[in-house]
C-alpha cells in the first residue's frame, strides 16, 4: 500500500485502518464492494480497534491481580451459588444503579474470581472499575497524610463507577483505618457502586470496624441498595493441593514398586 497514505493515517492515529487497510482492499476487490461499503468496514475497524484499546487501558488502571473471567468460574464444584443470579449481574445494572455487592464465604472458594469477572464486564461496558485489598486502600490512606496527597487518593477511590474491595475482615482495624474506610462508603454511597469480598459472615461485620457508631454508619449505607452472594463450598486451593499430595503418594508408589521389582 503507498507509503505516503500509511503516512497520513498514522498522523491522523487511525491505528485500526492502519491494521487492516491491505486486507480489507483485497476483500473489496474481491467481493466487488461499492466505495460506500468499503469505507463502512474501515470505519468498522477504526471503531473495534479504539474500543479495544480503551478496554486495555482500563483494565490496566483497575490493577486487577489476575485476569479472571466469569466463563472459568467452576459453578460445578459451587453449587450453593445461583448461577443466573451471578450472570445476571454480569450485565452489570447493579453499575448503573449504584447498587453494591458483598461476596461472602471461606477461603478459597473464588469471592476475589468473580470480583475481578464481574470488574471486567463492567469493563467492556465502559465503565472504570479499581481493584483494591481493603487493607492497601487504608494503608495508602493512611501514608498519603504524610506527603499531604489524602484528597488525591481519596478521589482515587471514590471517583470510579466500581470500586472492589478484596478480603475484608482479614485484619483488624483501627480506629484511623474506620475513619478512612466510612469515608470512602459515605462518599461513594448511592454515586458509585462497591463489590466488597470477605471471609466473615456478615453477622460478624461490625466486629471488624473499631467504632461501633462508625460501623453502624458504615454498614447502614453499604447494605441499602446491595446484593449478596453466600458461598458456602469448599476451598478450591486445597482440593488442588489434597489432588497435588494425592499425585505425589501415588508416584511414589509407583517408584517403589518399580525399584522392588529391579531388586527380585
Amino acid at each position: 500500500m503507498n507509503d505516503m497514505l500509511m503516512s497520513r493515517l498514522k498522523n491522523l492515529k487511525l491505528s485500526g485502518i492502519v491494521k487492516t487497510l491491505d486486507s480489507r482492499n483485497e476483500e473489496a476487490i474481491k467481493s466487488d464492494l461499492s466505495y460506500i461499503e468499503f469505507f463502512e468496514l474501515l470505519i468498522n475497524d477504526e471503531i473495534l480497534n479504539r474500543q479495544n484499546n480503551s478496554n486495555k487501558n482500563r483494565i490496566r488502571k483497575a490493577k486487577f491481580p489476575q485476569h479472571k473471567t466469569l466463563e472459568e468460574y467452576n459453578f460445578n464444584y459451587q453449587p450453593t451459588i445461583n448461577k443466573r443470579f451471578v450472570y445476571n449481574l454480569s450485565t452489570c445494572e447493579f453499575v448503573r444503579k449504584k447498587e453494591n455487592i458483598a461476596l461472602i464465604g471461606p477461603p478459597g472458594t473464588g469471592k476475589t474470581h468473580l470480583a475481578i469477572a464481574l470488574g471486567l464486564k463492567a469493563i467492556t461496558q465502559g465503565y472504570k472499575v479499581v481493584f483494591t485489598t481493603v487493607n492497601e486502600m487504608l494503608e495508602e490512606l493512611y501514608m498519603s497524610r504524610a506527603d499531604n496527597s489524602f484528597r488525591q487518593k481519596l478521589r482515587y477511590y471514590t471517583s470510579p463507577d466500581l470500586l472492589i474491595l478484596d478480603e475484608l475482615g482479614l485484619k483488624k482495624l483501627n480506629q484511623n483505618s474506620v475513619d478512612d474506610f466510612y469515608e470512602i462508603i459515605s462518599r461513594r454511597y448511592e454515586k458509585g457502586s462497591i463489590i466488597i469480598t470477605s471471609n466473615k459472615v456478615f453477622e460478624e461485620w461490625a466486629r471488624i470496624f473499631y467504632d461501633p457508631v462508625l460501623a453502624t454508619a458504615i454498614l447502614d449505607r453499604f447494605i441499602h441498595h446491595c446484593h449478596f452472594i453466600v458461598i458456602k463450598g469448599e476451598s478450591y486451593r486445597m482440593k488442588q493441593r489434597e489432588g497435588v499430595i494425592k499425585s505425589m503418594f501415588q508416584n511414589n508408589e509407583v517408584t517403589n514398586k518399580k525399584s522392588s521389582e529391579i531388586e527380585t
